[in-house]
């Protein structure tokens, strides 16, 4: 039987009864006939809802429905709120569930703080053991495991000189609450020192700050960069608008905001990064492995892919045919 899959949106704030309310009806099943028999009890938290995040959901149930394991996945979103990330990790404990899946730092740290018996496996995560989940990329040493989402920073500047050739001064635009956002930036400002390009510094603090922050930008800088950072993913095609009207190009962490504010960029694919972490469940699941012995896992730098935003590059007079070369 085919699962069918739904998520549950809740708004940032809502009470502790409306969320226990709306669990039930975020749940998925899937009629497999693999396995013991057992329906496995499956959270599945996400920090916020935006094209990337949504694909790294959607990559893990698919590897779920292929293993033939039963199982009801809670989807919950906290739309980026911290006390809803906190309430739903408290009640995913509560219902006694069997894993959590953790889309993204802030679920994850949120579900740690929660739990440190069930076990986790994280997507979306850039470097879990500089954000302080794990012990050890190559040995977590606890109760979660899972995939990074770790992007060829150091060739994507060399994409922008390559696609910005008169390009001299990059705007590195992020959210300063982001720690991987943070981490991804200092690496791609030694790109840009390496390069011979100067950079400079654009954040925002919350999702209400993009506007004008990206607004500031324009005449300042020749170009922009963007890591894979959630709050800027999320208000992509807002930041699209503001750099076609300000001829700003960007060159981004990821094929989803490339499509919202890019021009290009060389990206992961965040539903092959949900998948791997979905196997990782799996393997848990079955008691095939545990998270403390499970590396972080990566995707293949074979299958990173070359994203061309066309009608960006048209409407700044970009010409992406040297990416063909």
């Amino acid at each position: 039987m085919k699962s069918i899959s739904r998520r549950t949106f809740i708004a940032a704030g809502a009470g502790t009864a409306a969320l226990f309310a709306l669990g039930a009806c975020g749940n998925s099943g899937n009629g497999g006939s693999g396995g013991s028999g057992k329906t496995y009890k499956i959270g599945v938290l996400q920090l916020t809802q935006h094209a990337a995040l949504d694909a790294a959901n959607d990559g893990f149930i698919k590897a779920l429905d292929e293993s033939g394991l039963k199982y009801e996945a809670d989807q919950q979103n906290a739309n980026n709120d911290q006390s809803t990330l906190a309430t739903v990790a408290s009640k995913f404990v509560g219902d006694g569930v069997d894993l959590i899946y953790a889309i993204a730092t802030p679920a994850a740290q949120a579900v740690l703080a929660a739990t440190d018996e069930i076990p986790v496996v994280g997507c979306a995560i850039t470097d879990y053991a500089a954000s302080g989940l794990v012990a050890d990329n190559e040995k977590p040493g606890g109760n979660l495991t899972g995939t990074s989402d770790m992007n060829p920073v150091d060739e994507q500047i060399a994409m922008l000189q390559k696609v910005l050739p008169n390009a001299k001064h990059v705007g590195m635009l992020y959210a300063s609450n982001e720690s991987n956002s943070q981490l991804q930036v200092e690496m791609a400002e030694a790109a840009c020192d390496k390069a011979g390009l100067t950079h400079e510094r654009f954040t925002v603090s919350s999702s209400n700050e993009v506007q004008s922050v990206v607004e500031s930008m324009v005449g300042k800088v020749d170009a922009g960069y963007s890591p894979t950072d959630n709050t800027i993913a999320a208000a992509a095609e807002q930041i699209g608008q503001i750099a076609k009207e300000g001829k700003l190009p960007f060159v981004v962490g990821e094929e989803n905001m490339c499509m919202g504010m890019g021009v290009c960029t060389l990206s992961i694919d965040y539903t092959e990064l949900g998948h791997m972490a979905g196997e990782m469940a799996v393997k848990i699941l079955k008691g095939e492995d545990k998270p403390a012995d499970m590396a972080i896992a990566t995707e293949s730098s074979d299958k990173l892919k070359v994203i061309k935003n066309e009608d960006m590059a048209s409407a700044l007079g970009i010409d992406l045919s040297v990416l063909d070369a």
